[in-house]
Order: structure tokens, then C-alpha cells, then sequence
């Protein structure tokens, strides 16, 4: 037992309970039921480091301040603050105008490296809100000096226009913008709205694309001369660095590894800057990707729809429906975005996929093809081909579908994805099945050890009637994809006609463990009679 704080009340027996009930709503999805039993047990037992460590997990995933300030506090008198916990503490004194702990705190991040990069800009932040200029200095010989210089641009002319020196900020601005592309339409905002509340509306138009749907608000008020955005405000130290956090959040972000760490940066971010919608729009994008919808949709509505950043925000808030569970709405959402003059391709893949998830894929294929409308002819994306051609192809469409992915394919004769979809399409018709094998050899020697091609090109095999060739294929498949249902119940297939029964139900048997529905039937009648013509896999 770890030694408790001093003068604290400690009732183990209810803390055990409240944690154990915590624990089972982690673990059923019941993100707000556990954050609740979490808070109880550590208010009764904070000598637990355990629950200390949950407690602050969950309240910087729900946005609890209070309780993840307390939560990091007991976990850094025991010395196993989470790294992050420094920023969450220079949070706090930024936002309390402390400068002296906030050089400490910035200090300490370098001390532990994890966040060292950011030093030069937290310390001219903190310069700023002292009432001096020091610009953030990156040195070439530093070894994070390209990492730094990719946020310093954006904080030296954010500082430049908090002092309202539009001058100095310009050329700060435009090299900010050139090392964006994930963001870019919420920094073209946010700078806009600076500049235009400094009296530089033209620099501030020249930064928002006429004809596009994301900036008509902004031009819209900027030429109407109507009321600015709050975003002009004059940025504090504190959301200047709440803004730096939002930024990283969205780089760390690149898989569901790494998600969890971006809501937390980009959760920080928001305690230290609440008024950012820029926090809001991507907590709510990061939340929603990890499956903590409930939080997503609270965080997106809390964008004024009605303001310059109102469509991304809802946006945010149609993808937060959709993973909660309410594809209606998420759809009337998507759809009215997708409607507005000048909507974006992205807005249309949006709509696309949304429909696609509810079964309608004539009307997803509308959507993609939809979302080509801005390219010449020959120009069209192969992403956006391959996507009307799939979901032609799911609603039965084939013939149109086959025109659209051989479109794709020459597009991009290089993109295994493209390759391997044309390819098995056809070999799940039986259509020209020597071409269709060409093209899964050539995906497979593109990405060979992608798991869902070894089985396309092992199935094409297997029709092609090669079934010697066809079982390690299919082998390696399901070894690298064991969770597949489609992938073991082609293994099963070709293990049976190679006379390996005992295996080949093996293989049936983990298929049926994943599959539903007409599968699930299908698996059963094999594992029990074997393989016959009526149940053959698709």
C-alpha cells in the first residue's frame, strides 16, 4: 500500500467497491459510469495509485479539469506523473499568469524530454505575457530544430498580431500556412479573423478561397463589414499554448496507437485555451475515432454553427452522430453540408460514406461521383474512382462499377487497393478470371505482405483451379488476418479440396467465430457435411 496524503479520510471498502464498478464500465464502453465511480474511489481511497492513474485518464478524456488537476497531483507526490501531467500543470499556471512556475514547469519538460521541442515557444509565450518580445528561437544545431520550426511560424505570428503588429506577422503567417494540410482550413480562419480585427481585411480575404463553402461565413461578414469572429481576439500565453497543443494533437494522431495520446494533448489544450474552437473541432474529430461518441458530440456542439468555424463543427458533430450510433441524423447533417454552393470533395465523401454505412449505396455512389465535380476529366483522384466504383459495385451495379474501378486502375496503376478490389470483383464472378489473377499477382507483389490481398490472389487460385499454389497463399492470409471470417472460410475451402478435412473444418470453425448472418449458416452446413456445390463461398 502506498503511503496515503496526510490527514486524508480514507474508506477502502467503498473505494474497492467504486473502483470495481469503475473497472466494468471501462470495460462494457461505459466511458461516463466508470469517470463517475472513478472520481468516488479516488475521493475515498486517494492513496491508490491505480486509481489515481484511471481518475486521470478518464477526466482528461471526458474533460473533468478539477478532477484530472487532483489526479495528477497525488500521482507526481508519488514521482509517476504521466509525461503529459507537466503540460497539464503549465496549463494552470499559464492560465494563472504565473510566470515563474510556468518557466519551471517548461523547464521540467525539458528536463524529461518527452516535450522538449516545445520549450522555445512556451518560453516566448511566457516572454509575452511578461511584457517582453523574444520571438521563439530554433537553432539549426538542435536536433528537434526542424519539429519546432513546423508550430514556430504559426506562434511568431500569432504573438506579432496579439501585439497588433500585422507587418511583422505576415510573412510569419504565409510560412505557417505552407507547412499545414490536415488543418489548413482552421488556420486560414483563425489568421483571417486576426488579421480582420487589426483593420487588415484584405490580407484577411486574400487568406479565405472564394466560391469554397468552408470560408462563405467569414467572406461573407468580412465584406458585409458585419461583426468579427471572436477568434480576432488578442491570444493570451495560455491559448497561445492551448493552440500549440490542439496543433500537436492533430500531428501525433496517426493511428488508434497514438489517438489516445492526441485527445489528451488536444484536451490539455482546450483547459488552458476554453474559448478555442479549434480545441473543440478536434477533440470532437479524435473522441469520435475512439469511440467516445457521447464526449465527440458534446465537444462539437460546442462550435457555434452559426460562426465562422460553424461547418466545421458540424462536420465534426455529423462523424460523432454516426459513431454513436444515430446514422439518421448524421446523414440530414452530412446532406445539408453537402448541399451548400461551393461544398468541398471532402464534404461529399463525407455523405458517400454515411450512406454507404446505412445500406444505401446507390446513393453513396452519387455522393463520390458527386465529390469529382471540381476535376477535369482526366484528373479525377483514383481515392474518389475506387470509392464510387465500390459502392456501385455493393449495389449491384456491376457493369457501371467495372468502368469506374478500370478508370481507377489506370489512374493509379501502382495502388495495390485498386488492383486487388478490380481483380477480386471479377473473381467473384468468374469473369475474365486469367486478367483478374494478373492483377492480384501484380497487387500482391506490391504490397505482399498485406493479409486481404494474399487471400484475394490464394482465392483466385483456388478458382482458377491451381489448389496447390492456393493453401500456403491462403495460409499466410489467415495467419495474418486470423480474425477474418472471408479469409479462413477460403482456407477451409481449398484445405478440403486438397484433402486436408480435419484442417479444413479447423479453418470453418474460426471463420464461424466471426461471422454473421448468411455466413454464419453457410459455415455451420460445411463444419457438419463438408464441402458441396450449394455451399460454396462467393
Amino acid at each position: 500500500m502506498l503511503p496515503g496524503i496526510a490527514g486524508a479520510s480514507v474508506d477502502r471498502t467503498s473505494a474497492l467497491h467504486a473502483y470495481a464498478r469503475g473497472r466494468l464500465a471501462d470495460s462494457n464502453g461505459a466511458a461516463a459510469i466508470a469517470l463517475e465511480n472513478y472520481r468516488q474511489a479516488l475521493a475515498a481511497d486517494p492513496d491508490q495509485m491505480d486509481i489515481a492513474r484511471r481518475s486521470y485518464f478518464h477526466a482528461l478524456i471526458s474533460g473533468d479539469m478539477a478532477l484530472a488537476m487532483r489526479s495528477a497531483a497525488l500521482l507526481d507526490q508519488q514521482g509517476v506523473l504521466p509525461r503529459d501531467g507537466a503540460l497539464l500543470f503549465l496549463s494552470g499556471a499559464l492560465s494563472r499568469k504565473d510566470w515563474q512556475a510556468a518557466r519551471q514547469w517548461t523547464d521540467r519538460l525539458v528536463s524529461e524530454g518527452n516535450f522538449a521541442f516545445l520549450a522555445p515557444i512556451l518560453r516566448s509565450w511566457i516572454a509575452q505575457g511578461e511584457g517582453r518580445i523574444a520571438a521563439p528561437e530554433v537553432e539549426g544545431t538542435d536536433r528537434f530544430a526542424s519539429l519546432v520550426q513546423r508550430y514556430a511560424d504559426e506562434h511568431a505570428a500569432l504573438q506579432a498580431l496579439a501585439r497588433g503588429d500585422v507587418k511583422e506577422a505576415g510573412p510569419a503567417v504565409n510560412r505557417a500556412l505552407a507547412l499545414r494540410t490536415a488543418d489548413l482550413t482552421e488556420l486560414r480562419l483563425f489568421f483571417a479573423a486576426q488579421l480582420a480585427a487589426r483593420g487588415a481585411k484584405e490580407q484577411a480575404l486574400a487568406l479565405l478561397p472564394a466560391g469554397e463553402a468552408n470560408y462563405a461565413r467569414a467572406r461573407d461578414d468580412l465584406n458585409a463589414r458585419k461583426g468579427r469572429s471572436d477568434a480576432g481576439k488578442p491570444l493570451t500565453p495560455a491559448q497561445g499554448f492551448g493552440r500549440l497543443l490542439t496543433r500537436l494533437a492533430t500531428d501525433v494522431s496517426t493511428d488508434d496507437a497514438t489517438r489516445i495520446l492526441g485527445i489528451r494533448l488536444a484536451r490539455i489544450g482546450s483547459f488552458a485555451n476554453p474559448s478555442g474552437v479549434d480545441g473543440r473541432i478536434v477533440l470532437a474529430q479524435l473522441l469520435s475515432e475512439a469511440g467516445y461518441s457521447r464526449y465527440a458530440i458534446d465537444e462539437a456542439r460546442k462550435v457555434p454553427a452559426d460562426g465562422w468555424f460553424g461547418v466545421l463543427g458540424q462536420a465534426a458533430l455529423a462523424d460523432a452522430l454516426a459513431q454513436a450510433g444515430d446514422k439518421e441524423a448524421a446523414i440530414r447533417l452530412a446532406r445539408s453540408l453537402a448541399a451548400a454552393p461551393g461544398a468541398s470533395a471532402e464534404r461529399h465523401v463525407r455523405l458517400g460514406r454515411l450512406l454507404a454505412n446505412a445500406g444505401d449505396f446507390s446513393g453513396a455512389a452519387e455522393a463520390f461521383r458527386a465529390a469529382q465535380a471540381g476535376y477535369a476529366p482526366g484528373a479525377v483522384p483514383w481515392a474518389l474512382l475506387l470509392f464510387e466504383g465500390s459502392a456501385l459495385e455493393q449495389a449491384g451495379r456491376w457493369d457501371e462499377a467495372r468502368a469506374v474501378l478500370e478508370r481507377a486502375a489506370k489512374a493509379a496503376p501502382g495502388e495495390a487497393v485498386v488492383l486487388n478490389y478490380l481483380g477480386y470483383a471479377q473473381i467473384e464472378r468468374r469473369q475474365n478470371v486469367e486478367e483478374a489473377l494478373a492483377l492480384l499477382k501484380q497487387a500482391s507483389a506490391l504490397k505482399p505482405e498485406d493479409a486481404s490481398i494474399m487471400d484475394s490472389l490464394g482465392w483466385a487460385q483456388f478458382v482458377t483451379g491451381n489448389v496447390t499454389e492456393a493453401v500456403p497463399v491462403l495460409e499466410r492470409a489467415a495467419a495474418g488476418a486470423p480474425s477474418d471470417a472471408t479469409i479462413n472460410e477460403h482456407l477451409g475451402d481449398a484445405l478440403w479440396t486438397a484433402g486436408r478435412r480435419f484442417e479444413a473444418r479447423y479453418a470453418w470453425k474460426a471463420a464461424a467465430v466471426f461471422a454473421e448472418g448468411e455466413a454464419a449458416a453457410r459455415l455451420k452446413a460445411k463444419t457438419r457435411e463438408g464441402l458441396k456445390p450449394e455451399y460454396a463461398a462467393p
